[in-house]
């Protein structure tokens, strides 16, 4: 794992969606197609909008996301497909795209998406951390055992007051208590993460994970392991780290 430092949230995803369109680039070259994961939320914006803009094939690449809430219909503004859909599907032209509806029948749907990304091997995943720690909706203490790429997961009060407070959501009682999520050792497996991280209200979390031993009471902890991950942190998020 690195971790690379800039001055803004605008300099870290620029930073970021061009290392991941580099990624890209060498996939669709190698292999003629890639995979590759997306994350949602705020801490997403700046990457998703420069994404968009690089110079990539994109009818070569296959999409997966993270997470998303169970029972949320895609109209509502918190919806994942709904931010994915507006921000970066209906930008650009791509191969296939597997979203999570968290409209179906959970069990199901679970088990429908852990099948396909199966036989779609992973080359880069875009990450984010929350402020509890999680890595995509794997709140703390997070399941690093189990080998089923998607999982349903119980949201913690941390989590759900995060979403609401970046105003997805007008209370607390609006946030789901459950999720359709990728798990741990899925998101462990691609071959290339990316995780960017701005905002002072995550400079916790970010400590947490990144100096802190590996545990699953800092999910994305588990990031320090991986041979191809690089975190992008603006200045704020930074600040907790030791230099």
């Amino acid at each position: 794992m690195k971790i690379e430092i800039y001055n803004t949230p605008y300099e870290l995803g620029v930073a970021a969606a061009k290392h991941a369109a580099q990624l890209l680039h060498k996939v669709i070259e190698a292999n003629g197609t890639a995979n590759i994961i997306l994350a949602t939320g705020t801490s997403q914006f700046e990457t998703l909008n420069q994404l968009v803009s690089e110079d990539i094939d994109w009818s070569k690449l296959t999409m997966f996301h993270l997470d998303e809430y169970i029972g949320l219909p895609i109209t509502h503004p918190a919806s994942f497909r709904k931010y994915l859909k507006e921000r970066f599907i209906s930008k650009v032209d791509l191969k296939q795209v597997f979203l999570i509806n968290g409209e179906a029948n959970a069990e199901q749907e679970y088990k429908r998406l852990s099948d396909i990304i199966k036989q779609h091997p992973v080359d880069v995943a875009l990450v984010g951390i929350g402020e509890n720690g999680h890595l995509a909706f794997n709140d703390p203490p997070a399941d690093f055992e189990t080998e089923e790429p998607y999982i349903i997961v119980e949201l913690d009060d941390v989590c759900r007051r995060q979403q609401m407070n970046e105003g997805w959501f007008n209370s607390i009682d609006e946030v789901p208590r459950r999720a359709i999520s990728m798990s741990v050792k899925q998101i462990m497996k691609s071959k290339n993460i990316i995780c960017s991280v701005p905002d002072k209200r995550k400079a916790a979390a970010v400590k947490n994970c990144l100096k802190n031993p590996v545990s699953n009471l800092y999910p994305a902890s588990i990031l320090q392991t991986h041979n191809n991950c690089i975190v992008y942190l603006d200045k704020d998020a930074a600040s907790l780290l030791s230099h």
